[in-house]
C-alpha cells in the first residue's frame, strides 16, 4: 500500500460532510467552523485542526441557487395549483421564503464543501506545506 493510499483513506468523507452540515469542525464534530455568518475559522477550537486551507470560493453560493430555485419552484405550482392566492401575496409569500431558505441553507453548504475539501485532502488540508 503506498503512502498515497494512506493518506487519503483515513479521513471519512461521510463524517466530514455531516460534520459540515451541522457548520462544525469536519475533523472533530465539536468546534465551531464558522466565527462569524460565513467567515471560516483560522483553527478548530475544540481540536486545534487548521482550517484556514479552505477554498470554498462560488460552490456554496451556486448549490443554493439551485437548491432553493428547485424548491421556490416548485411551491409556486402547489400554491397556484392548490389555492390560487392573489399574485402579490404569492410573490411576498415566495420572496420572504426564498431569502429566509437561502441565509438558512447558505452556511451548511459551505460547511459541506469545507467539510469535502478537508476529507479529500484539498487545497492544503493535506498535511504537506504550501508552496509560498
Amino acid at each position: 500500500m503506498s503512502d498515497a493510499t494512506v493518506l487519503t483513506d483515513d479521513r471519512p468523507t461521510k463524517s466530514a460532510v455531516v460534520n459540515g452540515l451541522r457548520c462544525r469542525c469536519p475533523q472533530c464534530g465539536d468546534g465551531a467552523l464558522y466565527v462569524r455568518y460565513l467567515k471560516v475559522a483560522d483553527t478548530c477550537s475544540n481540536c486545534g485542526e487548521a482550517l484556514h486551507h479552505h477554498r470554498a470560493d462560488d460552490g456554496p453560493a451556486y448549490l443554493t441557487i439551485l437548491l432553493v430555485a428547485h424548491i421556490i419552484g416548485f411551491a409556486i405550482h402547489i400554491m397556484w395549483v392548490v389555492w390560487r392566492p392573489e399574485p402579490w401575496i404569492m410573490a411576498t409569500t415566495l420572496s420572504v421564503g426564498a431569502v429566509v431558505l437561502s441565509l438558512a441553507l447558505l452556511p451548511r453548504l459551505k460547511g459541506m464543501i469545507v467539510g469535502i475539501q478537508w476529507s479529500r485532502r484539498m487545497h492544503g488540508f493535506g498535511g504537506a506545506p504550501e508552496a509560498q
